[in-house]
């Protein structure tokens, strides 16, 4: 079992790093440096056991080729079993248009873009990668009242009493993170006064492992392959349907049927007949970016750094990336003997993963803006430009490599290599 911070074995032993926030981010990351040798203490306000219920989340992550290797070094890919649906082609295109831009991966070699995951899955498949895991305690259930980066370690204070202290503090503990509040980091952003619906559907054709993603006036409407049960393997797929805020209350009251006719509006006929496959789940959809990525004793990652639209599906992507250069970056400073908490150590993390971040948040924030809505003059030009790229087979390989993740440089678990 993962120990506990009360056992009497490991209550007294030095902590390397504090991580608050155990979702699929900082869970990770979690993992990764403690498989590395670092002595890690993970706080998180639920339960591990609780992620396990299917109605926790709802959501199902696209997650890039090279981000899955993340993933793998951390040992749960292996545990997902035949879970993953591999993304083989992906499919833009305007409602009712008959231009598009279309990828597909045989392309540029053998490999898939990326693949399709429910999330339940990957909680399951992190729970059992930490109760594994060498050198991590997990603190939970277990809310932080306050924070002290000011000595020469970092210190929490959980609501219960007890004192946490290690060389160096990781916020990964969401958009509304109270880590990111106590270290006194500042985070701008907006709504987009859209909502995400989401839900699994059952179909009568095959998908064939494509993604498809159509634009329509609200937004932008997901269609992603994922695995079914056996024998049906490909007659199942996550839907995230952008629609007004105003709008998705009545979306998400309307009887199973009626929401099954108005997806048939959105979806079109090509997979046939549809239905529901659970509950449905409606979150708001917004952009945040944190001011910087590190303070003394201190880093963000993840949702608790940067918040996207999940228009192009690269959130927990991003997030990942994130785990990924901060693996490196902890690991090489553990073993030079170096203070993981030094600015010295941090600055690597902080200068790259601004760009990285501001960038996709920019690419994003324009592509949402640009599609969610029906001006005819735009229609057109972003219409004809979907169809220029797909008529451009050397600049649609550079956009299919970036779909891939493996675009820049990238950070050595990213390219297969151990932290």
């Amino acid at each position: 079992m993962i120990p506990s911070i009360g056992d009497d074995t490991r209550a007294d032993a030095p902590i390397d790093v504090l991580i608050v926030g155990g979702g699929l981010v900082g869970g990770t990351l979690a993992v990764l440096l403690a498989n590395a040798g670092l002595a890690v203490t993970l706080v998180d306000r639920a339960d591990p056991a609780a992620g396990l219920d299917a109605a926790f989340d709802g959501r199902a992550s696209a997650i890039a080729l090279a981000t899955h290797r993340v993933l793998a070094a951390a040992g749960l890919w292996d545990r997902l079993g035949p879970g993953a649906s591999p993304i083989n082609e992906i499919r833009v295109a305007d409602a009712g248009s008959l231009l598009f831009l279309h990828y597909d991966h045989s392309d540029i070699g053998d490999a898939p873009f990326g693949y399709m995951i429910e999330n339940r899955n990957l909680r399951r498949a992190l729970y059992e990668a930490q109760r594994a895991a060498r050198n991590l305690t997990v603190v939970a259930p277990a809310t932080v009242a306050a924070m002290d980066l000011s000595g020469p370690r970092a210190a929490l204070t959980l609501a219960d009493g007890r004192v946490l202290a290690a060389a160096l503090v990781v916020g990964a503990d969401g958009r509304a993170s109270q880590a990111r509040a106590l270290a006194g980091i500042r985070a701008t952003g907006w709504t987009y006064r859209q909502t995400g619906i989401v839900c699994t559907v059952d179909h009568e054709r095959p998908h064939g492992f494509v993604a498809h993603e159509h634009f329509l006036a609200a937004g932008p409407f997901a269609i992603l392959p994922i695995r079914g049960e056996p024998g049906r393997e490909e007659h199942q797929s996550s839907l995230v349907w952008t629609e007004r805020e105003d709008l998705a209350p009545a979306v998400m009251a309307l009887s199973d049927d009626d929401f099954l006719a108005e997806l048939a509006l959105r979806f079109g006929d090509f997979l046939g007949s549809l239905a529901l496959v659970g509950p449905r789940w409606s979150y708001p959809l917004s952009l945040l970016l944190a001011e910087r990525a590190t303070a003394a004793r201190f880093v963000l990652a993840g949702d608790s750094l940067h918040g996207m639209h999940p228009i192009a599906g690269q959130g927990l992507n991003m997030g990942l990336r994130d785990v990924a250069v901060l693996a490196e970056v902890l690991a090489d400073a553990k073993r030079l003997g170096l203070d993981l908490g030094s600015p010295a150590v941090l600055e690597d993390y902080e200068r790259g993963r601004r760009f990285d971040n501001t960038l996709m948040l920019g690419m994003t924030d324009a592509l949402n803006r640009l599609f969610s809505n029906d001006v005819a003059p735009v229609r057109l030009a972003r219409d004809l430009g979907l169809a220029a790229v797909n008529a451009l087979p050397g600049l649609k390989k550079v956009f299919m490599r970036h779909a891939m993740g493996e675009a820049g440089e990238l950070p050595r678990l990213m390219r297969g290599r151990n932290v």
